[in-house]
């Protein structure tokens, strides 16, 4: 063990245990995580062990992923007992999980079964070291005595992996790509499955007939080891497609808003990436905060784990600061990016797996990057990538959404073969991890867990908007967005979030707002506030105080404090309501004593918006 290396654990496993548990256990589950991005898939099995007090789960980090950053968080979060990787590789257990191939997993005394951490096998990936162990993997040896003994071999009777067999040449007991071909398919070539010639795992977990095919033709050695066992990523999706409008409002989607969700895939050639020769996020951001108008389009990002912990999260926030004031939502990478997925009306995405889970639940699907390079010529995902849809970065952005929702049908291939099992995961997979230990199943049904909603996220646009109006009588149009794409005949003024970052902005509001509640004692209340408003800025017309869902206090300089609200069902920002009460004021609108029922059209609807004394 090396000077910074976490030191062993002694409970529940370890040099003595036995004497300090609380309960003795029948069997061991160890779940092996490469990085955060195939940890996400593993949570989605813990519960299939739930209520079984014969088993003891454990956790465990190959640590040879470049991409180590989330993964103590996440252990933490998990709350079991995490093993340094040399103390996993030295304690016998009932079955290993993992959801990658990276690491010395051929060293694992147990049981190991793998499955996919992403739509199925479809990505291209040369084996680190030309079909050599991860780089660093295994460079520590334990130290004498620090193993069990037998430490690094199989349990008796398993066979197939022996000492030191991730050091093979190249083409040792397999059948390798000739000169010149493409690099290997991750976790369908004899690169990822054999070692010595043979394969190294128990269970190699499949969701669809079609990668056993592809799988029999590049590895025929590991189809003994393959399991039809379903997608349980995509079927806590289809559980909670009944929650779709839940996950809508926890994002504070309005109706008549449509949810942009903008998806990449890590790597340079993701939408995300600048490297292909292309980096569009740069200028698209801007665009679509101004070309889409703020109440008709909510935005939010869903970014691969890989980019989220491999830049940082912090970065990630400073790069797209701009986009986030404008109303955009960074979504949790690991636990709640499906609950996103499933209450989008479109996602703009890439070649990467969120986009084909999308396709396969029936949403619009537009990619910006379609590189084909990096998958599989034979998988479905590729297949889609190249008939998919295609973002032109040079034309409009809303008439290219318009187009695609209506002419949008639902495409069969997706759905079909993501998995060949929807709905049964859960029950498959158990069978067989409960198979591999030799332990008779639980009586209670193999159910996977919900998917948890979301906390309350709507956006917060701190970004100065460009307001367009359009007046007749009491109907005021308005449309608001992060800047003027184009020339526009209506009549135009800006409002301004109190809490912008320039404050230079507010000295040319024309409407400034905030929200928070009522009786916020840093404030002064909405009557104080909106004074103090009107008497530091003087070219504010109105200045409005949020207060609620469907209401604000408006102050303006002729007509004084006024309130409003918006009638029953009405569903619209009520910042929205400043500017319609601005542009009806400016274009000779008056308040009469009884008040006066504004009809405010926005996100393709009328809005009753009472303004009253």
């Amino acid at each position: 063990m090396g000077p910074f290396d976490p030191p062993a654990i002694r409970v529940p496993v370890g040099e003595g245990s036995d004497r300090w548990v609380s309960r003795a256990t029948q069997r061991r589950v160890l779940f092996v995580v490469h990085n955060v991005t195939s940890a996400g898939r593993l949570l989605d099995l813990v519960s299939l062990f739930r209520d079984d007090f014969r088993v003891q789960l454990l956790v465990t980090s190959t640590e040879s992923s470049a991409f180590q950053g989330g993964i103590r968080k996440l252990f933490s979060a998990l709350g079991l007992p995490v093993l340094p990787w040399e103390q996993a590789l030295a304690t016998r257990v009932d079955l290993a999980i993992s959801a990658s191939f990276g690491g010395e997993l051929h060293r694992i005394r147990g049981k190991l079964s793998i499955l996919s951490h992403g739509v199925g096998y479809t990505k291209r990936l040369a084996k680190p070291g030309a079909g050599s162990r991860e780089p660093g993997a295994g460079s520590r040896e334990p130290g004498a005595g620090s193993r069990e003994p037998g430490a690094g071999s199989r349990e008796p009777g398993a066979g197939s992996r022996e000492p030191g067999a991730g050091s093979r040449e190249p083409g040792a007991g397999s059948r390798e790509p000739g000169a010149g071909s493409r690099e290997p398919t991750f976790g369908l070539s004899p690169e990822w499955l054999l070692s010595d010639g043979k394969p190294f795992v128990d269970g190699l977990v499949l969701s669809h007939p079609e990668q056993l095919e592809r799988l029999g033709r590049a590895c025929p050695e590991a189809e003994r080891a393959a399991v039809l066992a379903g997608d349980p990523c995509f079927d806590r999706m289809l559980a909670s497609r009944v929650h779709r409008e839940r996950f809508r409002r926890a994002l504070g989607v309005r109706r008549g808003q449509r949810l942009v969700v903008l998806n990449s895939t890590w790597n340079p050639e993701g939408l995300f990436g600048n490297g292909g020769g292309q980096d569009i996020v740069p200028s698209l951001l801007p665009r679509l905060f101004a070309e889409l108008p703020a109440d008709d389009y909510r935005l939010a990002a869903v970014l691969h784990p890989n980019i989220w912990y491999g830049h940082g999260p912090g970065q990630i926030r400073v790069w797209l600061d701009r986009a986030c004031r404008s109303g955009m939502t960074l979504i949790d990478p690991v636990r709640a990016w499906r609950q996103a997925l499933m209450a989008a009306d479109v996602v703009l995405g890439d070649f990467g797996a969120v986009s084909y889970y999308a396709a396969a639940l029936g949403i619009p699907v537009l990619l910006a990057s379609a590189e084909e390079d990096r998958l599989d010529p034979e998988a479905p995902l590729a297949a889609f990538v190249r008939d998919a849809p295609r973002l032109d970065p040079r034309e409009p952005l809303r008439d290219q959404l318009a187009d695609l929702l209506v002419g949008h049908r639902p495409l069969a291939e997706p759905a079909e073969f993501v998995t060949s099992a929807p709905g049964a995961s859960g029950e498959l997979l158990r069978r067989h991890f409960y198979g591999l230990m030799g332990l008779r199943e639980p009586a209670a049904s193999a159910l996977l867990e919900p998917l948890p909603l979301p906390a309350f996220d709507p956006p917060r646009r701190t970004h100065p908007l460009d307001v367009r109006t359009r007046v007749s009588g009491e109907e005021v149009r308005v449309e608001r967005s992060a800047g003027h794409p184009y020339g526009s005949p209506d009549e135009t003024h800006r409002s301004v979030h109190e809490d912008t970052l320039d404050p230079e902005d507010l000295v040319t509001a024309d409407v400034i707002w905030r929200d928070g509640p009522p009786d916020d004692p840093r404030l002064g209340g909405p009557d104080a506030w909106t004074a103090e408003v009107l008497h530091r800025y003087p070219h504010c017309a109105v200045a409005a105080f949020v207060s609620g869902p469907g209401c604000c206090t408006a102050r303006t300089r002729k007509h004084g404090v006024l309130r409003l609200s918006a009638a029953p069902g009405a569903d619209i920002d009520p910042a929205a309501y400043a500017s319609a009460l601005h542009a009806w004021l400016v274009h000779g609108g008056e308040v009469p004593p009884g008040g006066v029922t504004l009809r405010v059209r926005a996100a393709g609807e009328v809005h009753p918006v009472m303004c009253a004394w």
